[in-house]
């Protein structure tokens, strides 16, 4: 693929950051906000859902369209899941704890606070809701991030619940798990001031660490997801949602740049060739005896084959618009919404067991020529009916150029096809919860990490690194208590990060560890009961019996302490092995018979009292 003059094509782009909090119940209930395991489990739901109009009687596009694919929802429910999430229950109040990270979060983004915020319902359209609808809550708007580029503004802060947590696809539907449903989530808008991808990533940075500034924030895979809106001049507003890491906007960014130019050059081509699109005709008598595994088994099933002619479409329907992903890649993407496994296309056939003949019989039932294409779509008679109306539909729209639509982020940077733009259409009041009165004055500004930063290397002394390391680090807080009992301020950061690492990479479950856990071992170690030399083993033995206190964890490591008498017997045999070393080398000798004597005592005494001992007994034997 080509690289685009992001200037020069008028690149647009905006951010929707969607952040879970990490408050001790659920934005609308009681229930804790803690993850569970499906397989936990007692009881399941089962719905369908479709489409309501608004309260001005409008129907959502998006919704009407998820309302023609036949699905079932499954939502696994638990012995900590409540009835406003089973959606057996009217909400019962906004938790007090999230709406008060929400006006810290509004805080740092320069957010203007509303004086009083409505719960509205948003239309949920793919299930992950019980109810149908989100409830969501207005809670400030013309916010300001600064970034190289210059200001971004922040357009909105949301204050949501978050949806139910997707666990699998069946041959029905699609099953939820409800642990997640109804976490407290902020989501900011940005208004459309980013003009590069680079500028995309660097304005969620910007957000992220604001967000991870509260300390009040969930860390991990899928607490954080960003959407992107990107469009160029003679393009269209296109929303990518589902981008997972920080480095992923970029790639997608530039990537819908890429797909949207040459969507334009192919709209051109289309307009130059005065194409069209024919009528859908079925056209399963020309695969009557074909040897397509694909066609062959769909027609035994009772199904049909159904062709749309795509007039003047000849060698664009292959054209690639991004990575592999083609014209036809978009058709078969709206098929596949539909039920449909894809499409076959005139640009690609002969292949996948359609042979040379079938396709000229093919043209000539669908009245193509050579300067045409075909698509087809074989499958059970209404799915084939839905997908080729699709395909139709979205070949019309490349005549036209750049659709507007949701698409979804692929791991390549590439994006597929979700669903239309959804409209004003999909929200409305929520008549169960009173308006409250948020009051930016009953929050603090939090320290931005940054700051943190340059307080712990001035205040603590620590390298600027380490120092980065642990105020980004979820275990800031746990460090700073450390410091105010006493414990030394590398000691403990070098611990909470590095030796955090190292244990992980030897496979050992950190996040089974908690600021308990630290913290014991940090009093282990002050009160010299524990050498710095076994904290990394302890650690370890908690993170895999967590339910042992750090005294136990010790005994269980055999890293009890011992007396200075023991260590200077250690080192004594250490230096008698290697008398010969000693006596050629002197002190030369220190640096490789200190390893040998830590190792000889596994961590049980402290580094300053070995090397003491070692250097005396090297000493005598000069």
């Amino acid at each position: 693929m080509s690289e685009y003059d992001h200037e020069a094509l008028g690149l647009v782009a905006g951010l929707e950051i969607h952040q879970q909090l990490d408050t001790a119940t659920k934005l609308f209930c009681d229930s804790p906000t803690v993850e569970r395991d499906p397989a936990e489990a007692d009881r399941d739901i089962t719905r369908r859902l479709h489409p309501t109009k608004s309260e001005l009687g409008e129907l959502d596009q998006a919704a009407l369209e998820e309302s023609r694919v036949d699905r079932e929802f499954t939502y696994l429910a638990y012995d900590t899941t409540c009835l406003v999430e089973e959606d057996d229950e009217p909400p019962r109040r906004v938790d007090e704890e999230a709406l008060s990270v929400a006006l810290q979060i509004a805080e740092l983004l320069d957010v203007s606070v509303v004086d009083q915020a409505h719960v509205m319902r948003k239309l949920v359209i793919d299930g992950s809701n019980t109810s149908g609808f989100q409830r969501s809550i207005l809670l400030g708007q013309d916010g300001a991030i600064e970034t190289s580029d210059g200001v971004v503004s922040i357009e909105d802060l949301m204050l949501e619940e978050e949806s139910a947590k997707r666990v699998e696809e069946t041959d029905d539907g699609v099953v939820y798990s409800l642990d997640r449903l109804g976490v407290p989530l902020v989501e900011i808008g940005t208004g459309p001031d980013i003009r590069s991808p680079e500028g995309a990533k660097e304005a969620a940075e910007r957000i992220g660490m604001l967000l991870r500034s509260t300390g009040a924030v969930k860390r991990g895979l899928g607490t954080i997801r960003q959407d992107v809106n990107v469009s160029i001049a003679e393009g269209a507003r296109v929303e990518v949602k589902g981008v997972q890491d920080l480095a992923g906007i970029e790639d997608i960014v530039r990537g819908e740049v890429g797909r949207q130019a040459e969507l334009l050059a192919i709209r051109d081509d289309l307009r130059e060739r005065d194409a069209s699109v024919g009528e859908v005709r079925e056209v399963s008598d020309v695969f009557e005896d074909t040897d397509s595994g694909v066609i062959r088994g769909a027609l035994d099933a009772g199904g049909k084959v159904t062709a749309v002619p795509l007039f003047d479409f000849d060698g664009l329907v292959g054209r690639e618009i991004q990575p592999d992903r083609r014209l036809g890649t978009e058709l078969s993407d709206h098929a596949k919404r539909h039920g449909a496994g894809g499409i076959f296309h005139t640009d690609e056939l002969p292949a996948y067991g359609v042979t040379a003949a079938e396709v000229d019989e093919l043209r000539e039932a669908v009245d193509a020529g050579g300067t045409d294409a075909v698509a087809i779509v074989a499958a059970d008679p209404e799915t084939a009916d839905l997908a080729i109306e699709a395909v139709a539909a979205r070949a019309e729209a490349a005549i036209e150029g750049v659709p507007e639509e949701t698409r979804g982020a692929n791991d390549d940077g590439t994006t597929q096809y979700l669903r239309p733009l959804p409209g004003a259409a999909r929200m409305y009041p929520e008549t169960d919860v009173p308006p409250v009165e948020p009051d930016p004055s009953d929050v603090d500004r939090p320290e931005l990490l940054d700051e943190k930063t340059d307080r712990y290397v001035e205040s603590f002394g620590l390298d600027r690194g380490l120092a980065e390391q642990v105020a980004f680090g979820r275990r800031f807080p746990t460090f700073e208590t450390a410091v105010e009992r006493g414990v030394d301020p590398t000691f403990a950061a070098s611990t909470l990060e590095s030796t955090t690492t190292e244990i992980r990479r030897d496979g050992a479950p950190v996040e089974n560890l908690t600021d308990d856990h630290f913290l014991a071992v940090f009093e282990l170690v002050e009160s010299g009961d524990l050498a710095k030399e076994g904290v990394p083993e302890v650690l370890s033995t908690l993170a895999e019996e967590p339910d042992l206190t750090a005294g136990e964890a010790v005994e269980a490591a055999g890293l009890s302490g011992v007396s200075d008498d023991e260590v200077r017997e250690a080192v004594r045999e250490v230096v008698e092995r290697n008398a010969d070393q000693v006596e050629a080398e002197g002190m030369g000798a220190f640096s490789g018979l200190m390893g040998e004597a830590m190792g000889a005592l596994r961590g049980k005494a402290d580094g300053e009292a070995v090397s003491d001992a070692l250097r005396e007994e090297i000493a005598k034997r000069s």
